[in-house]
């Protein structure tokens, strides 16, 4: 196998689904790569969209089902630099937003090969935003807090805590499996009435979403499908969805009815 003498690597952030929600440089880009690593929400259409000839090689990671570690992705991406020449390892929203980027980066640049990284819509922003929900609204909500679910070890993260205790807007990624301990967890310090959400396969076709209060979570539970991931939002500019409002009436006519 010959080495390439000019290897080098870039980070680019695919947006949060939608084929067409990366960004003008991020396509550019895209279109000068000699091999591409790509994550497990990247669009089918947008690879459609790259020449049949580049290889696309999937490094995905979801729910507990893995392709390749953390260390194998770095590992590789070394790997088809010396081979090909131009990585652009694809990632979904911006690499930066708990994309591990920064690890990625780290590895390439030990090796000595330069690396670029071309930002992307954060699905933190854009997933709530496709439902009509912003995340921060003059008079309702001055700041958003974006968080994990859990740390390293499986634990919830104090961020969770200290946001719930706080007014501001909560985010929150990569929470799925654990919706009712984090709804109960915010109840403590939020009142019961709070609304919340929780969308899945955001800006895409088959996206899905659940609206509701945290006394009620646990009912809106029982639809969701946690093998899909999914943002959960919390605070009261969740009632800015179009159909929030609705929803509470018909709870409230079938507690009394």
């Amino acid at each position: 196998m010959s080495v390439d003498p000019n290897p080098r690597v870039t980070l680019v952030g695919a947006g949060p689904g939608s084929s067409d929600l990366i960004t003008r440089r991020g396509f550019n880009v895209l279109q000068s790569a000699d091999v591409i690593l790509y994550d497990a929400l990247i669009s089918e259409e947008l690879l459609g969209e790259v020449d049949d000839t580049i290889p696309k090689i999937y490094v995905g990671k979801r729910c507990s089902s893995h392709s390749l570690v953390q260390k194998d992705i770095n590992a590789l991406i070394v790997e088809k630099a010396y081979e090909y020449g131009h990585v652009v390892r694809l990632k979904g929203g911006d690499p930066f937003v708990f994309g591990r980027a920064s690890e990625e980066i780290e590895y390439a640049e030990n090796f000595g090969i330069p690396v670029a990284v071309v930002p992307g819509i954060t699905s933190a922003v854009a997933v709530p935003q496709s439902q009509g929900i912003p995340v921060t609204k003059r008079g309702v909500s001055s700041s958003f807090w974006v968080m994990t679910a859990t740390k390293k070890d499986g634990s919830f993260s104090e961020d969770l805590r200290l946001a719930a205790q706080s007014s501001a807007t909560m985010v929150i990624l990569m929470g799925v499996r654990k919706f009712l301990e984090i709804a109960e967890v915010i109840a403590k310090y939020r009142g019961r009435s709070t609304p919340i959400a929780l969308i899945q396969n955001g800006t895409l076709s088959n996206e899905s979403f659940i609206l509701g209060t945290l006394k009620d979570v646990t009912e809106k539970y029982r639809g969701i499908d946690i093998s899909q991931p999914g943002i959960i939002v919390v605070g009261d500019v969740v009632s800015e969805h179009p159909s929030f409002f609705e929803e509470e009436l018909q709870r409230v006519l079938h507690t009394y009815i």
